[in-house]
């Protein structure tokens, strides 16, 4: 395998991860930007890897199998293009870019010639949410008639040095932090509930010196017999309250926070299984990011597993995202 930029939130992370797989080979790392490139290759996890001069170093190796699109959000989606086109499987972390025809290009060429594109959404292989995934869409919890995700959290005014995930970066998207962080909850709420009829946002400045940055943001997703709700801010104080909910008519699930994760209130009308009606809290595993998700995408390639979403969930999941922000109508 093989990383394309490092200027991503999530790239020293996911770095770290593919360092620690049994069944990866790093053959190099791209970052065309050569302040940022001076400033990781200083860093004790950037400096495990071999830095090279162009990506058609790894886009053209036939050995390279995989590669890890870790840009920044401005930069992934060329990234990911670039790495699909050479028939190359991806591992792209999130968002996809703000430009859905290109994305959906780009999903339909990797379904053309078989490879896989998995986004790092990092809540799939959560012990949590897999428990309430299952049970809102086996019927265990009856008619889900409404779901509710919190996921906010603090970042600096100004960037980091060498990344764009401060408040001013943000900016120059549509929706800011619902555009950075909406992905994550949204993959949930439409892997439970389907693609929404309707899609309705509410976006304020609340906090923030940079004007231009939606910091407090709010998406309401209608379907035909449910409601929901996805609720991020910018600056909530640390630890963050973050917190998923689901309603449905013969019980409930509510779990906070999901980071790091720790129980789940589940509520049932009536005895099922190992549960009592009324009250149970569940102690859940608190896993580490990416390592089980990333797990499966290899995996997927060696094909001992199917992906854990379809190409047509990934696409959904963006296309909401979209619809939340103001990058597409309805």
């Amino acid at each position: 395998m093989a990383q394309y930029g490092t200027r991503h939130g999530h790239g020293q992370g996911v770095l770290k991860v593919m360092l620690g797989h049994p069944d990866v080979e790093i053959v190099g790392v791209y970052e065309p930007e050569t302040d940022r490139r001076r400033q990781v290759e200083r860093s004790q996890i950037w400096n495990q890897v071999k830095f090279v001069e162009s990506p058609s170093e790894f886009l053209n190796d036939p050995s390279v199998v995989a590669v890890a699109s870790e840009g920044s959000n401005r930069e992934s989606l060329k990234f990911t293009e670039e790495i699909v086109a050479a028939g190359k499987h991806v591992f792209y972390d999130k968002p996809a870019g703000d430009d859905y025809p290109r994305f959906e290009r780009i999903i339909e060429q990797a379904r053309t010639q078989g490879t896989m594109a998995q986004m790092g959404y990092m809540f799939r292989k959560h012990d949590g949410f897999e428990r309430i995934a299952s049970w809102a869409r086996s019927g265990f919890l009856g008619h889900v008639f409404q779901v509710r995700a919190h996921m906010s959290t603090w970042i600096p005014e100004k960037n980091p040095e060498g990344i764009e995930t401060g408040r001013e970066g943000l900016a120059h998207f549509k929706g800011g932090i619902m555009y950075d962080l909406g992905g994550h909850m949204l993959d949930q709420v439409v892997w439970i509930l389907g693609r929404p009829n309707q899609v309705s946002r509410f976006f304020q400045n609340s906090a923030s010196e940079t004007r231009e940055m939606m910091d407090n943001t709010l998406g309401v997703l209608e379907y035909n017999k449910a409601i929901a709700t996805v609720d991020i801010a910018a600056m909530e104080a640390r630890p963050m309250a973050r917190r998923f909910e689901v309603y449905g008519t013969k019980g409930s699930a509510i779990m906070e926070p999901f980071e790091p994760a720790d129980t789940i209130r589940l509520t049932l009308e009536e005895d099922q299984g190992e549960y009592q009606k009324g009250v149970n809290i569940i102690k859940i595993v608190d896993r580490e990011r990416y390592v089980d998700t990333f797990d499966e995408f290899v995996r997927n390639i060696r094909g001992e597993s199917e992906p854990l979403r379809s190409l047509d969930h990934e696409l959904l999941v963006q296309e909401t995202l979209m619809r939340v922000t103001g990058g597409l109508n309805g």
